[in-house]
């Protein structure tokens, strides 16, 4: 979700740039030229067309509605890409702490990527959730994946973690990574 809400500012942004860029061409066009034809923009023809609107007529209210359905919806996008966060216990009465998942992969992932029996690594996390992928070693045995999920459970009960996530531990052969 906060991809689009990024996506959609930047899209905004844009259309605000470039009709900021339009309007001062415009302005600058019609006071170096007074009497000429608009450069880009035929802003007489809608000033004409829109002298005969009235503010209480069905178009007006329409495209007042649109435009409130639309900010709307933007807001409720904002409101549903808040920051993920992974909460840690409380260490005083009104002191809180938070880690970004992306940290708490790495922690996990530095641990796991330390053995030797490990060749390679995927970490991704989440509040609720630690999933692991492991590329063995040629030497490594067939009690890699309970190896690593034991190295990884004493990582995460080391941690002052508020809840323990889930963890899921995938382990590949040497030999079929990706």
């Amino acid at each position: 979700m906060r991809i689009l809400v990024r996506l959609l500012s930047t899209l905004l942004a844009l259309a605000a740039a470039a009709a900021g860029a339009l309007l001062a061409l415009e302005v600058a066009w019609q006071w170096w030229r007074p009497g000429s034809a608009p450069l880009l923009v035929p802003w007489p023809a809608w000033q004409a067309a829109l002298a005969g609107v009235r503010w209480d007529s069905t178009a007006t209210r329409l495209a007042a509605a649109l435009t409130a359905l639309g900010g709307l919806l933007l807001v409720l996008a904002a409101a549903a890409a808040r920051h993920r966060t992974v909460r840690l216990r409380e260490p005083a009465p009104g002191v809180s702490g938070t880690l970004t998942p992306r940290a708490l992969a790495r922690l996990v992932g530095t641990h796991v990527r330390a053995r030797e029996d490990v060749a390679a690594a995927t970490v991704t996390a989440s509040a609720t959730r630690v999933r692991v992928r492991v590329t063995g070693a040629r030497d490594a045995g067939a009690e890699l994946a309970p190896d690593v999920t034991e190295a990884v459970s004493t990582v995460l009960s080391g941690l002052p973690l508020a809840r323990t996530p889930r963890l899921s531990v995938a382990v590949e052969p040497s030999g079929e990574r990706r």
